[in-house]
């Protein structure tokens, strides 16, 4: 290439001024130097390109043969010179050479329009100039928009100015409009290049956006105003993207422009997704990009057009295995799933995204053009597992590879910005992680050198801003450097300013700039208008209403948390809004187990501390909705599939209608659950699509405006009908419970116990219950009582003290237990000491891992014409060691049961996982004896051991029961549940709870297999009496009484190992 280039600069010499053949020496040296561009990113070899070919367009003056091929190869280097610098004035030259090449003539015909109306290709020309007037509009719009958040006296207010003063964005719309109208009109339906204008620029980047933005500038008498009321409602993006799916179906398979048309429909959807959040557009894209990927053959020339128009938008250029550029597109790709990352926080995405894109650096030797972007993506994908998983190894990696992306970057490269800026953030992260001074200085130096190179009206801007603002803070706050805070701050302001009012990348600025003022005010204490000015900020929040990301999520926490802190008026606000935000983050997520990270991550402790802050501040009904809102999270969007429909179904032909519909959907979901994304995702979206718009018009009906919408206290004051509820929870900020009843306010009880005491509480009890079963010592029989002591005297102690001033002895009670309490066994507290009564003396106990699951509970419909019971026995399973004493406990239950119901038993080598399957939509009531198998780690792989293999939470979760009603679970650890989300309450008897069990019977700890039956034996005494009928609401007393029974016969731990859960 270097010797292509000298080779023509001494051709270019040969060729002085007037030689007939020097405009082909300019073009010639031009196209090389464009393509050492192209091959090394040097942005003086596309200047110097530049002007070559703006001397060879001076000698075709119009009415030249060859002057509309000059126009179009200088158009083609400024449009890659505004691609890559954001500069307005290559735009404008570039709009005037459309005009010029609209207007010029063609070979030898000497009239003075080249492509008249009426002219083959006008249309082309058309739409190249519309394309160049949005993006023109688009660049002077969202600096207009700018202005005014910059007073006067702002840095940056001066370039802004110019910028508005220099021409009007309005009618650059305008006429933008006119002629992408006017070019679709010369292309009819049938036209062989209609799709070419269906597929234009100007559709995919959302008009919805330009039109917002032109009328939000051109208020009532602007002179332009009128002009965008004649020309109707802003254009639906919907529209926008069926006229590309229209162009889709104009390129049939097979036709050569296939991928090109996958590709756009691809972009319109990232659009739809990056300005309006649907996350369905995203995962549409993807699949978009994945199709493309397949059908691009080798060779096609997709690369440059698309890559120049699509690289800013993270359009995928496409390529097969073995293409000279496929590295380019694995990049795109991963780009594509990396942004799903960001905004859901689905680790598998991010991982995919690296994987990806250590492919396509593989592919990429030393020297290669595309080797910086390669190396730059990845790192970038690295840095955001390490601020995830906290993996030492990828940060380091990062950093090595951003240094060799530097190293092949020299001074003027293309990518030199972004690498320094990445680069800046990697050293800043390692600075933070591991405390090196000289970390963090380089970060600094390197995040300024980036904003040097980053031209005021690049779209980067606000990051570059953003990323020197926070080295700066952490340095002032590792060094108490005053200038670097001052400095700090003021770049915050100047990002914040980037963003227009309720930009969807807006809360991450917002949210850096409050906390920096609340820096300043924690360090100077003089100038309390910071702290207003920073609780200001992350009020704004609160009326945000674009789709939900993470980042709005983290921003809406960090508000949460500097409240806190400083007992701010707008905490609980601000926990409203957090768990808004939550409600809108978890529900976009498709229903798969793999996304319990997401919700472990955005949960937290955060329903338990906003229960405590509304306890602080009087809030008491507040506080249930609240802690309601934001536990079992998981399940409550899988309930959401499970809904009661009968007042719906009742409520005339349109309810009955929506009823069918909506079931229909939900067993299509259920069925769905867990299902794999590389075959299945184009169904699951189509579903989230039809789901969406069911819900919408049950909403619409009289009286389920708020149907699946996190429920109201008097919806949830319905869970203590049948007795008092009573929620325990635990928080960092204090431990309180409160009793709710079904016709007062709720009751509240202090509780005098931190949360690091009930951690260990909780810790030693763990201990203790692991060799749970078979124990007689005496020691550990001391030490399990001593923690129930604990358990009286500082929790379940007071509570018994309201209570008893409410409800009678031998009353039924509830306990809904948030967080370590999960663990601890509440029910079994006493004081353990002669002439002193424990809770068992006062009260029967039940549990319910949320107020709405115990609704829920109750309202399950019921047939009392049938009632069938199967007893399921595995004693060997596939794995496992052999239980003894399961053939006796199946045939105590048949003694018992046979006499007054319909009863089946199968065991061992019948007990499969199919055969428990069969057996669990045939019968209402079920007794399992066999291996309780918890996962703690991944507990969608908890288990009952079968002859065949597990049954799986997984399992369960997908099955469709009739009716059923109750389950006593006969096996070990079946309420053990999820190791870091205990509020998550994702266990095997929860599981068959959300399976549609009413009642269940489930064991906290190991069971032991020799006494099992002991207890079995007597619950069902119990349970059966003289009616001939069996009812699940009198399984909780039955338990209660059969284990009163048992007391003097089986080891103590075993005695209070099983609890009762629901109805």
């Amino acid at each position: 290439m270097t010797d292509d280039v000298e080779q023509h600069r001494a051709a270019l010499q040969e060729c002085p001024l007037g030689h007939p053949g020097r405009y082909i020496a300019l073009n010639n040296l031009a196209n090389s130097l464009h393509g050492r561009f192209e091959q090394q990113g040097i942005l003086s070899y596309l200047n110097e390109s530049i002007e070559h070919r703006r001397d060879a367009l001076a000698l075709h003056p119009p009415g030249h043969s060859l002057r509309l091929l000059s126009l179009h190869n200088l158009a083609i280097s400024l449009e890659y010179r505004f691609d890559g610098l954001g500069v307005l004035s290559d735009l404008d030259e570039l709009i005037e050479l459309h005009r010029d090449a609209l207007t010029l003539q063609h070979g030898d015909v000497a009239a003075l329009a080249l492509r008249p109306p009426g002219h083959y290709d006008r249309s082309s020309s058309l739409n190249n100039l519309a394309t160049s007037l949005t993006d023109r509009f688009q660049q002077q719009g969202l600096h207009r928009a700018a202005l005014p958040l910059r007073p006067p006296g702002h840095y940056d207010r001066s370039i802004l100015q110019d910028r508005f003063e220099q021409l009007g964005a309005m009618p650059d719309l305008v006429e933008a409009i006119e002629h992408h109208q006017a070019a679709l009109m010369l292309r009819a339906a049938g036209h062989h290049h209609r799709h070419k204008s269906l597929n234009k620029k100007f559709i995919q980047q959302g008009a919805i956006e330009l039109y917002q933005a032109a009328l939000m500038l051109c208020p009532s008498g602007h002179p332009n105003h009128a002009i965008f009321e004649q020309q109707g409602s802003p254009p639906d993006l919907d529209d926008a993207i069926k006229l590309h799916r229209t162009a889709l179906e104009l390129r049939a398979p097979g036709h050569c422009d296939r991928p090109s048309s996958l590709n756009n429909l691809a972009a319109s959807l990232t659009v739809g997704f990056m300005q309006l959040g649907i996350l369905s557009n995203l995962d549409e894209s993807i699949e978009l990009y994945r199709a493309a990927l397949v059908l691009c053959p080798p060779g096609h020339n997709l690369a440059n057009s698309l890559q120049r128009r699509f690289e800013q938008r993270a359009a995928l250029v496409l390529r097969p295995s073995g293409h000279s550029d496929r590295s380019t597109s694995l990049n795109s790709l991963a780009n594509m799933l990396t942004m799903r990352f960001r905004h859901l926080g689905i680790l598998s995405a991010l991982d995919e995204a690296i994987e990806l894109h250590r492919a396509a650096l593989a592919l990429c030797p030393d020297g290669h053009s595309n080797q910086p972007m390669c190396l730059n993506s990845l790192s970038i994908s690295l840095q955001s597992r390490f601020k995830k998983l906290d993996i030492q190894s990828d940060l380091d990696e990062s950093i090595e590879l951003l240094r060799a992306s530097l190293a092949l970057c020299p001074p003027g490269h293309f990518h030199r910005v972004l690498s320094l800026d990445c680069l800046a953030q990697s050293l800043r992260d390692r600075f933070q992680q591991l405390g090196v001074t000289s970390d963090l200085d380089e970060s600094i130096e390197l995040n300024r050198a980036a904003l040097d190179l980053c031209h005021p009206d690049h779209h980067y801007r606000a990051s570059f801003l953003n990323d020197l603002s926070r080295g700066l803070i952490a340095r002032f706050q590792h060094r108490g450097i005053l200038p670097d805070l001052e400095e700090s701050i003021g770049l915050c302001r100047a990002a914040l300013a980037l963003f227009p009012p309720g930009h969807s990348y807006q809360s991450a600025s917002l949210s850096d700039l409050a906390m920096n003022l609340q820096v300043r005010f924690q360090q100077q204490g003089l100038l309390s208008s910071d702290l207003d000015e920073a609780f200001g900020l992350f009020s704004e929040l609160s009326t945000v209403s674009h789709a939900i990301s993470h980042d709005d999520l983290r921003a809406a926490k960090l508000w949460v948390a500097s409240a806190e802190k400083v007992n701010h008026a707008s905490a609980l606000v601000a926990y409203q809004t957090t768990l808004r935000f939550l409600d809108f983050h978890v529900a976009v997520l498709s229903p798969s187990s793999h996304h319990l990270d997401v919700v472990r991550l955005a949960t937290a402790s955060l329903a338990m501390d906003a229960f405590s802050c509304s306890i602080r501040r009087g809030a008491l009904t507040t506080a249930v909705e609240l802690v309601e809102q934001g536990r079992a999270v998981f399940w409550t969007q899988l309930a959401r599939f499970r809904t009661p429909l009968d007042d719906l179904s009742v409520s005339g032909d349109t309810g009955r209608s929506l009823a069918e519909e909506f079931e229909q959907l939900s067993f299509r979901f259920r069925n769905m659950f867990d299902a794999s994304t590389g075959d299945r995702s184009p169904q699951i979206r189509q579903l989230t699509m039809q789901w969406d718009d069911v819900i919408s018009r049950i909403r619409a009906l009289p009286g389920f405006s708020r149907f699946l919408l996190p429920p109201m206290f008097s919806d949830l004051q319905k869970a203590a009908e049948a007795g008092p509820v009573i929620i325990v929870n635990v928080s960092q900020h204090s431990c309180d419970a409160l009793i709710i009843l079904s016709a007062q306010d709720p009751v509240h009880i202090p509780l005098d116990i931190a949360r690091t005491e009930v951690s260990e509480l909780s810790s030693e009890f763990q201990s203790l219950t692991e060799r749970g079963g078979s124990s007689h010592d005496q020691l550990e029989l001391q030490n399990i009582v001593g923690v129930l002591r604990k358990l009286w005297d500082r929790i379940v102690g007071p509570i018994v003290q309201a209570l008893r001033e409410i409800i009678q002895p031998g009353s039924r009670i509830w306990w809904c237990p948030t967080a370590e309490f999960t663990l601890l066994p509440l029910h079994a507290a006493g004081p353990y000491e002669k002439k002193s009564n424990n809770l068992s003396h006062f009260y029967i106990s039940s549990y319910t891992p949320t107020l709405a699951a115990l609704i829920h509970a109750r309202q399950q419909s019921q047939d009392a014409s049938v009632q069938h019971f199967v007893a399921i026995g595995q004693a060997n399973p596939d794995r496992g060691k052999e239980l003894q004493c399961v053939a006796p406990e199946l045939k105590v239950v048949s003694q018992r049961v046979a006499p007054v119901v319909s009863f089946t038993s199968f065991e061992d080598s019948d007990a499969t996982i199919q055969g428990a399957f069969d057996a669990l939509s045939r019968n209402q009531w079920l007794h399992l004896a066999c291996h309780g198998m918890p996962n703690r780690k991944q507990p969608f792989e908890s288990s009952f051991a079968m002859h065949d293999g597990p049954l799986t939470i997984k399992d369960i979760i997908r099955s469709r029961l009739q009716n059923p009603e109750f389950a006593f679970l006969s096996a070990c650890h079946t309420t053990v549940g999820d190791e870091s989300s205990h509020d998550e309450a994702i266990h095997l008897a929860a599981a068959m709870q959300f399976a549609g069990f009413r009642s269940v019977i489930g064991s906290m700890w190991s069971v032991d297999d020799g006494v099992a039956h002991q207890i079995v034996s007597a619950f069902y005494d119990n349970l059966v009496d003289g009616s001939g009928r069996l009812d699940c609401t009198l399984a909780a007393v039955a338990l209660h009484k059969a284990l009163k029974t048992c007391r003097k016969k089986i080891p103590f731990e075993q005695q209070i190992v099983f609890i009762h859960i629901g109805a």
